[in-house]
């Protein structure tokens, strides 16, 4: 047989599957609807977890090279203006900056903001820049003075320069950015101390090399590389994604029904109608190709509409079902509007785990009908 003949061929079983579906299309669209949201459930985990990593690898990529951070009993402390010059001159660092920021817990709104004297900050002394979700906790308006409660008790007031763009709000939604002499006064910190250290590493390659020898360089010291920072951010997307499946294992409990219920057997009228086709001569493989595509059409239209429904769930819309469960719980949420991320490989493997088991699935009951006498099967 030629493969145009072969082809021809599994195009007549495959207009043959169709009409058999179609005989018994309410059965089959039920079918496809609870096999769809089975995948939708699954597809919405791996697609959100792949988005936040790639998310998270974007912010990283614009952050400093090794963090270098002093401890004192196991916990951070202050760093020294000496102490970033020394690392500043480790070989292979290109520059090493002292940065100031702190976990602010506000009184009034019991949110905690993170305030931040950034290098180069636009604004002058006595103002602030915002984030979306710190300005929204307190109402907040650019021209008007907010209040922060300083280390000393008393309050600060501060007029709101400019609230930071929606287009950051994933990291920057708590963001309270100010300028390095109101972070002194807010936090009575000493002008030559710094919350961590910055390196810039002139070879990506000797970032290990460079992380052990400022740990040489700040006695008691600890510092982190930006694999390092990445690997931790997957670790905790990959938790929190399996603990979304966890809370989804209904629905995949639901999957294996309807995969064991058709492994188990053939309804009355589709064994009888198999019976019809071995008696007038159809041959054991041609029926088993036939029900496979049958197999195959309701498992890939279901996988279809159900990664489909995921990805407008996703990324036209903030994600309601999913998103607390794997960015987690805050008084400040931010926004959740993730460029869209998709992996082949994760989609191949989804594919794997959802329509190959499914569509086997429909072999083993058909290869047991249609190995039988065909009058048995139309008895039966």
């Amino acid at each position: 047989m030629t493969w145009r003949a072969a082809l021809e061929r599994q195009r007549s079983l495959l207009d043959f599957a169709l009409l058999a579906l179609w005989r018994r299309r309410g059965k089959n669209l039920s079918l496809v609807l609870v096999y769809g949201l089975t995948v939708f459930a699954i597809a919405s985990v791996v697609l959100l977890a792949g988005a936040l990593r790639a998310e998270a690898a974007a912010v990283l990529a614009g952050g400093p090279d090794v963090v270098v951070q002093q401890l004192s009993a196991g916990r951070p402390a202050l760093v020294a203006a000496e102490a970033v010059a020394r690392l500043g001159a480790i070989r292979g660092v290109s520059r090493a900056a002292g940065r100031r920021w702190a976990a602010y817990a506000d009184p009034v709104s019991h949110a905690t903001f993170t305030v931040l004297a950034p290098e180069g900050f636009e604004g002058r002394p006595g103002e602030v820049e915002l984030g979306a979700g710190a300005a929204a906790a307190m109402r907040w308006k650019p021209g008007e003075k907010v209040g922060l409660l300083g280390e000393d008790g008393r309050w600060h007031f501060l007029e709101v320069r400019r609230l930071l763009g929606e287009e950051t709000a994933l990291v920057s939604t708590d963001l309270v950015l100010l300028a390095g002499e109101d972070f002194e006064r807010l936090f009575a910190l000493p002008p030559d101390r710094f919350t961590d250290v910055a390196l810039t590493v002139r070879n990506p390659r000797e970032l290990t090399t460079v992380a052990r020898a400022a740990v040489g360089a700040l006695p008691g010291g600890r510092a982190v590389t930006r694999p390092e920072m990445a690997r931790t951010y997957e670790a905790l997307f990959d938790w929190r994604s399996g603990l979304a499946s966890v809370v989804l294992l209904g629905a995949v409990l639901t999957f294996a029904l309807v995969a064991w219920d058709k492994a188990a057997g053939l309804p009355a009228d589709e064994r009888r109608e198999l019976g019809v086709l071995k008696a007038i001569g159809w041959e054991t493989g041609d029926v088993l190709a036939a029900k496979l595509w049958e197999g195959v059409v309701i498992s890939v239209a279901a996988f279809l509409l159900g990664v489909l429904a995921a990805y407008l769930q996703l990324f036209l819309a903030p994600a309601p079902l999913l998103a607390p469960v794997l960015r987690g719980w805050s008084v400040l949420s931010p926004p959740l509007r993730l460029a869209p991320s998709v992996s082949p490989l994760e989609l191949a493997t989804l594919f794997f785990l959802t329509v190959v088991p499914y569509t086997l699935a429909t072999v083993v009951p058909v290869w047991r009908a249609a190995s039988t006498d065909p009058d048995a099967v139309m008895r039966s």
